[in-house]
């Protein structure tokens, strides 16, 4: 199911540099969530695994069902949302794992992908937006649920969390520019790709062509570019959300869906 996966060039440097213990892997197989059986798969190259120990009352009834699985009590790893690149910190060293569905994306986008996973393990922040909103979830829920739905309040608090890391993760891309610039240029790279998009958001929410959380996923995206984000998004880059977190996050979706009643 995975092998480990050969770095080299900037990606080996930011590994030795930032996580040198993280183990980077290849998987078989793509996954969004992976099963109690797949996962274990995992103690064949790690050397133990920790599982996580959620409160399952953290999850509304009508969540999706995966989110109900990772809140569980099987060991599971990874959530829609993640992407090409997964990584966990339930294994001992901490994993990132390359799904396949990347074999046809260019290298130096991919190793820019697995280069900001060895940042965000590094950090020590939770691996998935439940933990990090915990019962503030439950709030989160009752304030969009009716509006975008179980699924889009699920793909809203993703988008919502990778801002939260973004924020994090830019203050080390940012500083790449000597250290690791293929890398630094990989990032500034995605970052351009983003900006056609990302002006004509206000545009497409006003129209009704992009709904609110596909708008929040694209833009909550760009924080990690340093990108200028069109409202109520920018109120998300700011060192406000980096002191208070969840609570921020809630207080922001409040006072945004109150506004747009």
């Amino acid at each position: 199911m995975f092998s480990e996966r050969a770095l080299d060039g900037d990606v080996a440097a930011v590994r030795d540099a930032y996580a040198p213990e993280t183990v980077v892997l290849n998987s078989a197989t793509d996954f969004e969530t992976l099963d109690p059986g797949a996962a274990e798969d995992l103690l064949l190259v790690t050397d133990s695994v920790d599982p996580l120990a959620l409160d399952p009352s953290w999850v509304p009834e009508s969540a999706p069902d995966q989110l109900h699985r990772y809140a569980g009590s099987d060991f599971t790893i990874g959530l829609p949302g993640d992407g090409g690149v997964a990584w966990t910190t339930q294994t001992e060293p901490a994993c990132v794992i390359v799904k396949p569905r990347l074999e046809t994306s260019p290298d130096a986008f991919v190793d820019f992908l697995v280069a900001e996973a060895i940042v965000e393990a590094s950090l020590g922040e939770p691996e998935q937006f439940i933990e990090f909103f915990g019962d503030r979830y439950q709030e989160l829920a009752a304030l969009t649920d009716s509006r975008l739905g179980p699924s889009g309040t699920y793909q809203l608090a993703v988008a919502l969390y990778d801002a939260y890391l973004g924020r994090q993760t830019r203050a080390a891309f940012e500083t790449w520019t000597e250290d690791y610039p293929d890398l630094h240029d990989a990032w500034v790279d995605a970052g351009e790709r983003l900006k056609p998009r990302l002006s004509d958001l206000p545009t497409e929410l006003a129209q009704g062509r992009t709904d609110f959380a596909a708008a929040a996923e694209l833009a909550c995206s760009a924080v990690k570019h340093g990108l200028e984000l069109p409202a109520p998004f920018a109120a998300l880059d700011t060192a406000a959300y980096d002191d208070h977190g969840a609570d921020y996050a809630v207080r922001w979706a409040e006072k945004t869906f109150e506004q747009l009643e």
